[in-house]
Parts: structure tokens; sequence; C-alpha cells
């Protein structure tokens, strides 16, 4: 049985799936190995415009697998960490946009993937959990970046701290989360990637990198602003925009062609 399901659920929208309904979808070193193998060629396909992650089986996922995290050396587990920051590094410099389902169970790790994505969809089943001061273990998966980004300082301290579950509705309520489906939580991930598709991809991805990646001044925000746009209003995005506002009517972006921004700006 293969470790990752992926298919086409709309037009423009990738699906990929962690499949191990046996282990609740816990993410050992197949899984990752297989998402690096994987992710390079979904993201760079031309007809792909937005990925969907998630788990098979209404589970999202119980995070890290534990007992592949046993017996290790210090050699194994600092190789361990390069493994999975490969995979991190890969999933948050994406330029396409990342909708993640949480359907069901979430903990650890699986939830540190789906915060370095751009839309979070959870529901009625969702329960997530930071079980990593439990374990004696400290925050990975970039989480002691990306969650404070989100909720607050406060707040991530809290949920990293306190072991305990978090709903759906509280995760809303406190920005963990952007969407909140009653139920049907994949579908309306679906739904939310096949709106994102539609986006002019060369503004997304240059917003996107400027976001992950705040200046640490105005007046390099200013340079980095300048040179974005003096790229995007001399480009097809920009002309098609235009040409749709003048008309109108509504810009179709889809096809057009897409220039990624300089590697250095989406780490």
């Amino acid at each position: 049985m293969p470790v990752l399901l992926v298919d086409n659920p709309a037009p423009h929208v990738v699906r990929l799936l962690i499949n191990r309904p046996e282990k609740r979808n816990a993410i050992d070193f197949d899984v990752r190995q297989a998402m690096i193998d994987v992710l390079p060629g979904l993201l760079a396909e031309s007809g792909n415009r937005a990925l969907v992650f998630g788990g098979a089986g209404g589970v999202f996922s119980a995070g890290g697998d534990l007992p592949s995290m046993v017996g290790l050396t210090a050699a194994q587990a600092q190789a361990r960490m390069a493994h999975i920051h490969g995979l991190c590094a890969l999933l948050a410099g994406a330029t396409i946009p990342v909708v993640t389902a949480i359907d069901g169970f979430g903990a650890g790790a699986a939830v540190g993937l789906a915060l370095l994505g751009d839309h979070i969809v959870v529901g009625g089943s969702t329960k997530l959990l930071f079980p990593f001061m439990k374990l004696g273990l400290t925050p990975d998966w970039g989480i002691l970046h990306s969650l404070p980004r989100r909720v607050g300082l406060a707040t991530a301290r809290r949920l990293l701290t306190e072991d305990k579950m978090t709903d759906g509705e509280t995760a809303f309520r406190i920005g963990l989360a952007d969407e909140f489906a009653a139920d049907e939580i994949m579908q309306a991930a679906v739904r939310r990637a096949a709106t994102l598709a539609a986006l002019p991809l060369n503004a997304f991805a240059r917003m996107k990198a400027r976001l992950n990646r705040p200046a640490p001044s105005l007046t390099e925000e200013l340079r980095r602003e300048a040179e974005d746009q003096a790229a995007l209003l001399t480009g097809p995005e920009f002309a098609e925009g235009h040409a749709a506002f003048t008309a109108r009517r509504g810009a179709n972006f889809i096809g057009l062609t897409l220039q990624t921004p300089r590697a250095e700006r989406a780490e």
C-alpha cells in the first residue's frame, strides 16, 4: 500500500494525502522520503496551481512516528532532523498556495507541516495536540517559528505547555486555523484551493516569499516592493488584470507564464 495518495480533486488542484491508516497516518522516514520525492514534481507541474494536503481515512495524522525515534544515536538524531528540515523547506517554499485539511486528529509534526502552508481548514471533528513537552522534547518542524506568528507568543506558549486537545472551533477562534467547516472538511479545503488556484501565481509567489521572510526595516521592504512591482507591472498577469478591469470582466490568470521569484526569497 503506498504511503501517499495523489489525485486531482478539482481543476488545477493537486491533492496529497498521507496513507498509513493502520498508524493513524503517523509520519515516519518512509512518509517523509515519499513526500520529498514527490513534492518537487507536483509543485513544478504547470497544471497544478494549488496543493491540498491532508490524511486518508478521515484522520489527518498522529504526528511523528514514535517507535522510529527510539534508540537513536546523536548522529542518527541529527540525520533525522536534517531529513525533516528538507521536507519543511520544500513545503514552506512552495510558490503555489498550500491548503491543509485537518480532518479528525492532528498532532505534533503534522500540525507543524500544516503551519508551513498558506491556509488551514478545520471542523467539528478536528482535535489538535502538541505533545512535545509530555515526551520530553522541544517542538520541532519549525513550530517555534510558525505557531507564534499565527497565534501570538503567549497563546503559542500555552498551547505548547498545557498538553490539552484543541478543538476545531477554538483553533479557528485563536487564529491557528483560517477556516471552520462544520463538516466535510476535505471538501471545504478543495473548494478553497480551487479559489486560490485562480489567483495570479507570480504575484502570489512574490507576496508569499516576502511574508515568509519579513524585511528587517521599512527601507528594505520598500526596496523589495519596488523590485516585485517592477517585474509584475511588465508581466502578463498585470496585462490580463488591467484588460479585465477595463472590459469589466473577471480576470483569467490560468495558463499565463509563471516566473519563479529568486530562490533566496523563497527560503
